[in-house]
């Protein structure tokens, strides 16, 4: 598949068009898996791995070498409230919310209701 290339309007390559080449798996086979279809598809996975996205980013989730009995499950739970209550809250980049609330310790009890 070609697209054109990205470049400045005040490029004279703004003609060029550059190669993009992407490796999907799929359970399609090669006759229904139509260009539409794979599109959809990718967007379809990318709502799924935005919020693990965050997790990995915001809280390092992958770092811990938490791996006894329950507390990785434990610690995603806590994770998730924490992300769903700040987007709840309308807060659009986690970190510098994550920032804001720790310099208050009454912050996150008022953005649970609980002040």
């Amino acid at each position: 598949m070609s697209r054109p290339a990205r470049s400045p309007s005040t490029s004279r390559y703004s003609d060029i068009v550059a190669d993009l080449a992407a490796t999907v798996v799929t359970s399609l086979t090669a006759e229904p898996a139509t260009p539409v279809q794979i599109a959809r598809m990718i967007r379809g996975h990318r709502k799924i791995e935005a919020p693990h996205h965050v997790r990995d980013t915001t809280f390092a989730e992958d770092a811990p070498e938490l791996r006894n009995t329950n507390t990785p499950r434990a610690m995603a739970t806590w994770r998730n409230l924490t992300v769903r209550a700040l987007r709840l809250s309308g807060v659009k980049n986690m970190a510098a919310g994550l920032r804001r609330n720790a310099r208050d310790a009454r912050r996150p009890f008022a953005l649970l209701g609980l002040a």
